[in-house]
């Protein structure tokens, strides 16, 4: 068995990003430069943004945090992504998810500029993706791909099964994984919650990627020997005998699933990680298309 390590990975991209970064500051050219937003008091949502920020210091890029009231309308969260579209210092951005119930996400994610669409999830970039042109790849997925290419795990002609459909991670994971490349090749099928025998189909997979939110949802007795497992979901369980009172789960149960994996992403230290890091290179992609 091979743990695909995204803590290590992550780790490695942000290293040669870095060493990109100090190429283009010798040659005299800008800094890369990612902007966050976000909206609220949203605990893990701040969590994750302030880790975006550290990274972006890191590997020595420029990075602007901005951070709106809850009560923040939905006209002036729309007025400040007009001002990040317009400024030229900015390369890249994001709108931190979720947003309060009372802002239209999609309205929101419509009206940020695709050229500065970082996380991949403007309607052009998802449909550049499709059609396999150059585009900004939603950052998860794209992390996935990475660890699938670097750790040169077999997908061409493969059964692959994805287990959710959003469109951030289930959908592109799809696509990406059909499509001529490194890490594609594959056939793939997506269930949800209305697929019925789905363990017939990941008993028959040889990759399965989930991305449900269901802790521990997939079990050793759903899959086959040497399969790979692309664990996607992280929950907080309630455990007293942990200091701080709880531990963080997958959707597998790694302790019945991992013995009969050759390949497998642990939680956490997989996947988590390298969402991020693949931020940061559209970020670098972005900068480097305007320079």
């Amino acid at each position: 068995m091979t743990i695909l390590d995204g803590k290590k990975t992550s780790a490695d991209i942000k290293s040669e990003i870095a060493e990109r970064v100090k190429e283009l500051k010798a040659k005299g050219k800008k800094t890369p430069h990612l902007a966050a937003v976000i909206v609220g008091n949203d605990g893990a949502s701040k969590t994750y943004v302030g880790a975006k920020v550290k990274a972006c210091e890191l590997v020595g890029f420029e990075s602007t945090l901005v951070e709106l009231p809850e009560e923040t309308t939905e006209a002036a969260l729309l007025a400040k992504i007009e001002e990040l579209n317009t400024n030229d210092a900015i390369d890249g951005y994001i709108v931190q998810l979720p947003l309060p119930k009372h802002i239209d996400e999609h309205k929101v994610l419509l009206a940020v500029d695709a050229t500065k669409d970082v996380d991949g999830f403007h309607p052009t970039n998802v449909g550049r993706m499709a059609l396999e042109l150059p585009t900004f790849l939603p950052a998860t997925p794209y992390g996935i791909m990475e660890l699938l290419e670097r750790y040169q795990v077999p997908t061409s002609g493969k059964n692959v099964v994805v287990i959710g459909r959003s469109h951030i991670v289930g959908r592109p994971m799809s696509i990406l994984m059909s499509q001529r490349r490194a890490a594609g090749d594959a056939t793939v099928t997506v269930a949800h919650s209305r697929t019925e025998n789905l363990k017939e189909l990941t008993l028959n997979a040889d990759i399965v990627v989930v991305a449900l939110g269901v802790a521990e949802f997939l079990t050793g007795d759903m899959v086959k020997e040497g399969v790979t497992i692309i664990d996607v979901g992280i929950t907080r369980i309630k455990d007293d005998s942990k200091k701080n009172g709880f531990r963080l789960a997958g959707d597998v149960h790694f302790e019945s699933v991992a013995p009969k994996a050759e390949f497998i992403t642990p939680v956490p230290g997989g996947v988590g990680p390298m969402t991020i890091a693949m931020l940061l290179k559209n970020t670098l992609l972005a900068g480097e298309q305007k320079s």
